[in-house]
């Protein structure tokens, strides 16, 4: 009877497992399945438009309004030229860095949870890759959290009465009318992560151009409240001397922070691309000209709520839009669902791109059996409704110190994940053995991990530890709050350098000499051992046998060892 159980039992769970290449053994079975194998030719479907229109809808979005807003207000708040000149800075800045994780993944089109083996080893990305797939779930009931407050909008545009609906919570930070609206975003979400990454853009496609237009019209309605241009943008700024340089560094930190994620996971994207340079110029001018345009918006908004209402300026968009209600006529009232409507699609369309799909490639990676993007992207929906995001937002403050505490660990793995591609590797990966469990492989390193990449990756988070401590409201010495304060430079140069001499001192196997990236030889990918494929620059072995140089000539280091 207990055998039957057990045979029952393994019948079920085999219906669990996720579609795998066939001839794979049960080590590869735990580091590959359909969505982490590189992207076939079929459906590498992103041209340099599809970024352009990616970029420029994920660009509208409350949070993006919500960062520059929060510089102009606080006691040390800035001018509203000071906050675009920070967010152009950081942006152009954040755009750079995207568009080197990116190069990774449009090359060889895999994505980052499979980069990140080549810097942190077979099983030592495993780490990297939960950690960020657990800061995309926070960032997921964030994000969903937003936009259920663009639901109350909504709902409140039609049914005034709608605002007064009784409280049984007993948190003071939310109450039942924000958290059934947070839910009803949350539940309309869910279709949109059933679709598959190549499929999404056109989700991207239709956003770009509702949320940019909802916008403008904000925008303007605004401006004629405050009657023009002139009260706003004469508002002088609080912060001086000393205090405007830091201020204008935090601005930009945070802006840079705000990319954290997607710099590190643009590989998700980028692997989709037709070629690497369709996924070059396309983000690196869209993002700064994109997050600008909508931080100008939001700065001249947040700005005018000074002028329309008096004090300090409302630097969440959707209280302002709130306050547009009091007393509204019937006119008002639907400019202000329509608005409402357009930001909650904005929300969806950020989220879907930088949470859901992000923590489902990760999921995929921890668990490459049972899991793919789709059941990941649901996990992650699952997460981010039984968190508390609305504690994340309940000011400025509290939310800026957030984003800067992300960076600290997001831009170690940045900075070992570029380094190790670009300067130390010079472009060249041996893709198979990125899926190999064999302790003989060049990516195995000891047991699996990679000792300079985690030494690496600790002493990148260490150099900003101490200021950390001091942002969260203990005391600490000045010069460590002033390293903090540009946590993800510190952390993504000392994290990088380290690797670098590491690797210098002792070096790694798969390396070249000379850059030499052969992505584009990739046809039609297999991963099992011995397959019989178009997967060029898999192994030594495989360089002959698709017409590449010698090692001599490439200068290819190949070392076949058990630890390194």
């Amino acid at each position: 009877m207990e055998k039957l159980k057990q045979l029952k039992v393994g019948h079920y769970v085999d219906k669990l497992a996720v579609p795998a290449e066939p001839g794979l053994t049960n080590g590869q079975l735990m580091l590959t399945n359909h969505d982490l194998k590189p992207v076939e030719p079929e459906r590498r479907q992103w041209g340099p438009w599809n970024f352009v229109g990616f970029w420029v809808a994920d660009s509208f979005n409350i949070n993006t309004w919500m960062i520059s807003s929060s510089m102009i207000s606080g006691d040390e708040g800035i001018s509203w030229w000071q906050s675009w000149l920070c967010v152009w800075i950081g942006y152009s800045i954040a755009g750079c860095f995207i568009c080197l994780t990116g190069r990774i993944g449009a090359t060889y089109h895999i994505s980052f949870p499979v980069v990140s083996r080549s810097s942190f080893g077979i099983w030592g990305s495993l780490w990297p890759v939960f950690n960020r797939a657990a800061m995309a779930c926070i960032w997921y009931g964030v994000q969903a959290w937003i936009g259920g407050q663009c639901v109350t909008l909504m709902l409140r545009s039609i049914w005034s009465s709608y605002n007064d609906l009784p409280n049984s919570f007993p948190s003071q930070s939310t109450n039942t009318r924000d958290y059934v609206s947070f839910f009803l975003f949350w539940f309309f979400s869910l279709p949109a992560i059933w679709f598959p990454v190549h499929q999404i853009r056109h989700l991207f496609t239709v956003k770009a151009y509702f949320a940019p237009a909802a916008g403008i019209t904000f925008f303007i309605w605004a401006i004629l409240k405050a009657h023009g241009l002139g009260p706003i943008v004469h508002q002088p700024g609080k912060a001086t001397g000393s205090a405007l340089g830091w201020a204008m560094v935090k601005g930009i930190m945070s802006s840079i922070a705000n990319f954290a994620t997607l710099i590190v996971n643009d590989p998700d994207f980028a692997r989709f691309a037709r070629k690497p340079k369709d996924a070059l110029w396309s983000q690196l001018i869209t993002i700064p000209v994109g997050f600008a345009v909508t931080s100008f918006i939001g700065i001249i908004v947040s700005s005018s709520s000074a002028v329309i209402y008096g004090g300090t300026p409302v630097w969440n968009p959707l209280d302002l839009l709130g306050r547009f209600l009091d007393g509204a006529n019937s006119g008002e009232r639907f400019g202000v669902f329509i608005i409402s409507a357009a930001f909650a699609l904005a929300q969806l369309g950020t989220n879907i791109a930088a949470n859901s799909i992000s923590a489902g490639t990760d999921m995929t990676a921890l668990v490459p059996r049972y899991l793919n993007i789709r059941r990941g992207g649901y996990i992650c929906a699952i997460v981010g409704l039984a968190m508390c995001p609305w504690n994340l937002l309940s000011s400025s403050n509290n939310f800026t110190t957030y984003l800067s505490a992300y960076s600290v660990f997001l831009s170690s793995i940045a900075g070992v994940m570029i380094c190790d591609y670009f300067v130390v590797r010079k472009g060249y990966l041996q893709i198979r053995d990125l899926y190999s469990a064999r302790p003989s492989g060049p990516y195995y390193f000891t047991f699996g991990f990679h000792w300079r990449g985690y030494t690496a990756y600790i002493f990148g988070i260490l150099i900003n530890i101490v200021g950390f401590v001091g942002a969260i409201g203990r005391k600490v010495p000045a010069g460590a709050t002033y390293v903090y304060n540009l946590n993800f430079f510190c952390g993504f140069i000392v994290a990088s350098g380290t690797y670098y001499l590491l690797c210098r001192f002792s070096p790694i196997p798969a390396t070249s000499d000379v850059w030499m990236e052969i992505g584009d030889e990739i046809r039609n990918p297999s991963v099992a051992y011995g397959a019989d494929d178009d997967m060029e620059g898999t192994s030594k072995g495989s360089s002959d046998r698709y017409g590449a140089k010698g090692d001599e000539e490439t200068g290819i280091r190949e070392r076949k060892m058990g630890t390194f």
